[in-house]
């Protein structure tokens, strides 16, 4: 039901959305094949809560930030008007489309600059992962507990998401599957590439990583996967430290 892409170029993210299914796109294949960015965030959507729309279509973007969800808020309709009225005021005029995920990643934005500008410079990981924590609290208050099952009812709360300035990065599994990986079995450009460090081929040792992935399925290649459980969180602050709660 669509796809979309933000990357980051000189700090600014650039978005490129398509209502055509990505297998049969073009444009989807010339972008994956030409995108190269220090922070990339790809969605493939398939339609729960709002219509077939660009405006529906992840990710979603506010300044720098960009967002993907992959679940559902539990009887949204019922309770959108209750999430509606914990965004900030000002906020509220950006809301485009008319899907629980825009609502979810506005109303993290606002729980965000309680904190700090979402400009802010200064922005770290623990205030990205406080407000993430406070907005799912909200949540959970109106939709009720989330499902810990992937293969549960598509209409149960889920709350699988990747959020991003381009600078850190930070996904919650929310229910539905999460994987990730910070090296590689062996890197074929290990003889080649300025950047080859320790950490791309081992598990590392003081936290530092070269690359961080995050997909809702294990992908083909060198990359050396791990699951994400029910809960978990896991991303990267500025300086590419690895942080897992």
């Amino acid at each position: 039901d669509g796809w979309g892409v933000a990357y980051y170029a000189f700090g600014v993210p650039h978005l490129i959305k398509s209502l055509t299914a990505a297998i049969h796109c073009q444009v989807f294949k010339k972008v994956s094949a030409m995108v190269s960015s220090h922070t990339v965030l790809a969605h493939l959507r398939k339609a729960t809560i709002g219509e077939i729309d660009l405006v529906n279509t992840h990710p979603f973007q506010f300044g720098t930030w960009t967002f993907a969800h992959n679940g559902n808020c539990k009887n949204f309709r019922k309770i959108s008007h209750k999430i509606y009225q914990k965004i900030d005021g000002d906020l509220k005029k950006y809301i485009l489309g008319d899907t629980d995920s825009e609502y979810i990643f506005f109303l993290i934005l606002s729980q965000l600059r309680k904190k700090k500008e979402l400009s802010s410079k200064d922005m770290t990981f623990v205030d990205v992962k406080e407000a993430v924590l406070e907005a799912k609290n909200l949540l959970i208050s109106f939709a009720g507990p989330l499902c810990c099952d992937d293969q549960g009812d598509s209409s149960e709360h889920f709350l699988s998401f990747i959020i991003t300035n381009g600078e850190l990065m930070l996904a919650h599994q929310g229910g539905k599957n999460l994987f990730y990986s910070t090296y590689k079995k062996t890197c074929p450009d290990r003889e080649q590439c300025p950047m080859y460090a320790h950490a791309c081929e081992h598990t590392s040792e003081d936290g530092q990583v070269n690359h961080l992935l995050i997909s809702s399925e294990i992908l083909q290649g060198e990359n050396v996967w791990h699951a994400m459980k029910n809960d978990d969180i896991i991303g990267v602050d500025k300086d590419m430290v690895l942080n897992k709660t």
